[in-house]
């Protein structure tokens, strides 16, 4: 209670703070429309692979270069990292924090395999000389590739951050808003990759 001048009584404001200060469903709004920019930025990479494609200077094409079986399983890692990524967050519905940390470590770790093996396959190029600067094929190939490369970076660096909020503050309304908003990042680029490994990999050996 607060006195004012002429000594009568008044009732105070008092502001209570949820700690949530984000509308329902804005979140992922914003985010629906970050994934629809992102389409838009694949989509021309794609188009700038299908027109340079085959412009080899001369030099090795697809056929030549590509380890298809490596690739194959590089793309099995990444498969299954969504599907224990799915594990997380039915772990999440259940309000089980050990066991989404335990799925999101996983994750991450596919996550990393995957990387691992496209930084082999970049030094492996680059090393037999069909580094980005030998032809407008091998230029769109490093582009298209790492660029989503480094989409993949970039969800294991939210992942590992993730995991650390969840560790100090469990599953709160704005962790679990976050989970949600990654899981649809990481199947996004799923879904990206295989247009690239059929695009890119089988077309390019067939």
């Amino acid at each position: 209670m607060t006195a004012p001048s002429n000594g009568a009584p008044v009732a105070a404001t008092v502001f209570y703070d949820t700690g949530d200060h984000h509308p329902p469903g804005s979140t992922m709004l914003g985010f629906w429309l970050y994934l629809m920019s992102d389409c838009l930025i694949f989509a021309v990479l794609f188009a700038v692979y299908a027109v340079l494609g085959r412009s080899y200077a001369a030099g090795p094409s697809g056929a030549d270069l590509f380890d298809l079986p490596l690739v194959a399983a590089n793309t099995a890692l990444l498969l299954f990292s969504s599907i224990t990524y799915g594990f997380a967050m039915i772990g999440m519905q259940a309000r089980r924090k050990g066991q989404v940390l335990a799925w999101l470590a996983i994750t991450g770790l596919f996550g990393l395999g995957f990387l691992g093996i496209e930084l082999y396959e970049f030094h492996h190029l680059i090393h037999e000389g069909a580094g980005p600067q030998r032809s407008a094929f091998l230029s769109s190939f490093f582009t298209l590739v790492g660029t989503h490369g480094l989409h993949v970076t970039f969800g294991c660096v939210w992942l590992v951050t993730l995991m650390v909020q969840v560790q100090k503050l469990g599953l709160t309304p704005a962790n679990r808003r976050r989970l949600m908003c990654l899981s649809m990042f990481w199947h996004f680029l799923d879904v990206v990759w295989i247009g690239v490994f059929t695009f890119v990999y089988l077309m390019g050996v067939l």
